[in-house]
């Protein structure tokens, strides 16, 4: 048999296996594999008539009275500042360790981020 032995080639075989599923690899396989079923669905799926209501956003089915209060581009962004500020702190929050002196550090960081979440929330008259 020489210089290879059975075990040199399930060395290989698992090599190639952590090649393959390697995220980038399995990201290009996945992302391929997804096209050419969008691709073979998208041909075979059946047309349907355009409608004028088609465009419009679903409300199961309802028509939609128009709203009497709409969000300013300001209150949108306040809120959605508001939303990324409290999503960063839970995840800040949730690496730390659990220690006397990290406790102490979060506590400090959570009522820095109440500050920045009061004065996102309090409600300016426009």
């Amino acid at each position: 048999m020489g210089q290879f032995s059975k075990s040199s080639y399930a060395l290989d075989d698992d090599n190639n296996m952590n090649t393959l599923l390697s995220p980038p690899i399995a990201f290009l396989i996945f992302f391929g594999l997804l096209a050419v079923v969008y691709i073979f669905i998208q041909r075979h799926a059946a047309k349907g008539l355009d409608h004028a209501d088609k465009h419009l956003p679903y409300s199961g089915g309802q028509k939609l009275p128009p709203t009497e209060v709409r969000l300013s581009y300001e209150t949108f962004f306040r809120l959605g500042l508001l939303f990324g500020i409290a999503h960063v702190a839970v995840l800040v929050l949730a690496t730390l360790p659990m220690n006397q002196a990290s406790l102490w550090l979060g506590l400090l960081y959570l009522a820095g981020i109440s500050i920045s979440v009061l004065v996102l929330a309090r409600r300016t008259h426009e």
